[in-house]
C-alpha cells in the first residue's frame, strides 16, 4: 500500500511538473512566483482584504489567459501570501520570509503604508521589486527606495482636489476642523486637508492627530460647539464609520463631511445606511470612468464587472489599483523577456523597466515618477472628489469629470 502511494505520489507530482515545474525545483520552475504582503488579520483587515482581492482578480485573470506571455510563451503566475497581521513588524518579517525562503521573484505590496515602511528596506536589502497597490504615504517615496513602486499616488497629489472642490460651491464653507489618526498615511491625509484649507483662505478652527482607534464623540462634541462648515477627518476604514456614528449620536450635521479612503469602499455604505449619504471623499478611479486599457480589461467598467462576478463585491480604488500593480509587473516582464525565476539581474531590468513604463490600463495611466516628491510613485492619475449619493459614489469635481452636482450643505441627520 505505501509503495502504491508513493508511485501515485510521483504521478502527481509529474503532472503537475509542467504547470508549475515541482518536479524541477525552484531552478526549474516555469512559473512566476509572487510575493504577497497585506493585512489579512488585525485592525486593518478589512482594508487589506480589498488588496487581496485586487491581487487575486489580476492573478485569475492572467492564468485565465495562459499566464504572462514572454517572446511567444507563457508562464503562469502563482501568489504567495504573508500576512502582516496589521502591523509593520509582521510586515518586516514577512517580507524577510518570501525573501530568503520562499525565494519569490517579486512582490505585491502592502494596504497600510505604515507596513510598506517597514517592508521596503528589506526589500532593498534582498533587491526584489515590489509594488504596492495602496499606500499612499507621502513618507514612502520621499525615502525613494529603489525597489518600492506604488500604482496610488500619494496624499500630498490627491488630498488638495477635495479641498478646492469644496471651496466652488455656495456659499463657500468658511470654517473647518481637521483631525487625522495617528499612523502614516492618515496624518499625511490630514496634513494635505489642512495645507489645501489653508491656502484656499478656509481658517482652521482646530487641527489633532488623534491616537489610532481613540473615540472621536469628545472631538465631535467640540465641532458641535465649534459648529465649523467643514469636519474633515483622515483615518481607515472602522475610524471613518465610527465619527459618522459619533456625529449622528450628538445629532450635529456639518455642512460638508470630508474623508479620504473608505468612502468608496462598499462597507462604508453598508454600515452606515442612509447616514452615508453626502459624505466626501478622494479617489482616482471609479467604475464610471472613462479608462482605455491596453492589458487585460479594456475600461473601468468591465474591470468591475469582473471584480462582482469574481467576489460578489463592487470594486473600489484600492482593488483597482492592487491588480493594475500586477498589470505594471506583467508589461515590464514582457518588455525585458525576463523567464522564470527571476536573475538578480532580471531583477535589475525589472526596476528599470518600471521607470520607464508608460501603460493605459483599465485603472487610467500607469506612469512612476523617476526624480522629486513622488519618486516611484503613480503619477499618471487625475484626482477626484466623490460623493456619496443615493447609496452610490458619485463624481462631484473637478468640473470636467463631474457626473452630477454636488448636494451641499448636507442634510441633517434627523431629516434622512
Amino acid at each position: 500500500m505505501k509503495r502504491v502511494f508513493t508511485v501515485g505520489l510521483c504521478i502527481f507530482g509529474m503532472l503537475l511538473g509542467p504547470l508549475f515545474g515541482l518536479a524541477y525545483g525552484d531552478e526549474g520552475r516555469n512559473y512566476f512566483k509572487v510575493g504577497v504582503i497585506t493585512s489579512l488579520s488585525g485592525d486593518l483587515a478589512t482594508g487589506g482584504n480589498v488588496t487581496k482581492r485586487g491581487y487575486d482578480l489580476w492573478a485569475q485573470e492572467v492564468n485565465r489567459l495562459g499566464g504572462i506571455e514572454i517572446d511567444g510563451k507563457k508562464y503562469p503566475v502563482k501568489l504567495v501570501y504573508a500576512d502582516a497581521q496589521s502591523e509593520p513588524s509582521a510586515g518586516a518579517s514577512a517580507a524577510e520570509r518570501l525573501a530568503t525562503q520562499e525565494k519569490v521573484d517579486f512582490i505585491l505590496g502592502p494596504y497600510s503604508s505604515g507596513v510598506t515602511l517597514a517592508c521596503a528596506p528589506v526589500l532593498e536589502k534582498y533587491k526584489i521589486p515590489m509594488i504596492t497597490g495602496s499606500a499612499e504615504s507621502p513618507i514612502i517615496w520621499k525615502q525613494k527606495f529603489r525597489y518600492t513602486f506604488g500604482t496610488i499616488p500619494p496624499v500630498n497629489y490627491t488630498g488638495s482636489t477635495p479641498m478646492k472642490t469644496l471651496a466652488s460651491l455656495t456659499p463657500p464653507p468658511k470654517t473647518a476642523i481637521i483631525l487625522g489618526s495617528n499612523d502614516a498615511f492618515s496624518k499625511a491625509t490630514a496634513e494635505a486637508f489642512k495645507a489645501s484649507a489653508e491656502a484656499l483662505g478656509i481658517k482652521i478652527l482646530k487641527y489633532d492627530i488623534v491616537p489610532q482607534g481613540q473615540d472621536l464623540t469628545p472631538y465631535m462634541a467640540v465641532a458641535k460647539a465649534t459648529r465649523p462648515d467643514i469636519i474633515a477627518f483622515g483615518g481607515h476604514d472602522e475610524e471613518l464609520i465610527n465619527l459618522v456614528k459619533a456625529l449622528r449620536q450628538i445629532n450635529y450635521t456639518p455642512k460638508a463631511l470630508l474623508m479620504h479612503y473608505g468612502v468608496t469602499e462598499p462597507a462604508f455604505v453598508e454600515a452606515l445606511g442612509k447616514d452615508a449619504e453626502g459624505v466626501f471623499g478622494a479617489t482616482v478611479w471609479t467604475s464610471t470612468i472613462p479608462t482605455h486599457g491596453e492589458v487585460l480589461w479594456p475600461d473601468a467598467k468591465s474591470y468591475a464587472e469582473a471584480a462582482l462576478k469574481a467576489f460578489n463585491v463592487p470594486a473600489d480604488y484600492t482593488q483597482a489599483g492592487s491588480s493594475a500593480a500586477g498589470i505594471a509587473f506583467q508589461v515590464a516582464l514582457a518588455q525585458i523577456k525576463a523567464t522564470p525565476p527571476l536573475s538578480p539581474e532580471e531583477r535589475e531590468a525589472l526596476v528599470e523597466a518600471l521607470e520607464k513604463i508608460n501603460i493605459r490600463t483599465f485603472y487610467g495611466t500607469v506612469n512612476f515618477a523617476t526624480e522629486g516628491q513622488y519618486y516611484h510613485a503613480n503619477v499618471g492619475l487625475t484626482p477626484l472628489t466623490v460623493q456619496i449619493q443615493n447609496g452610490h459614489t458619485a463624481i462631484v469635481g473637478p468640473p470636467e469629470y463631474a457626473e452630477s452636482p454636488a448636494i451641499y450643505p448636507m442634510k441633517p441627520w434627523n431629516q434622512r
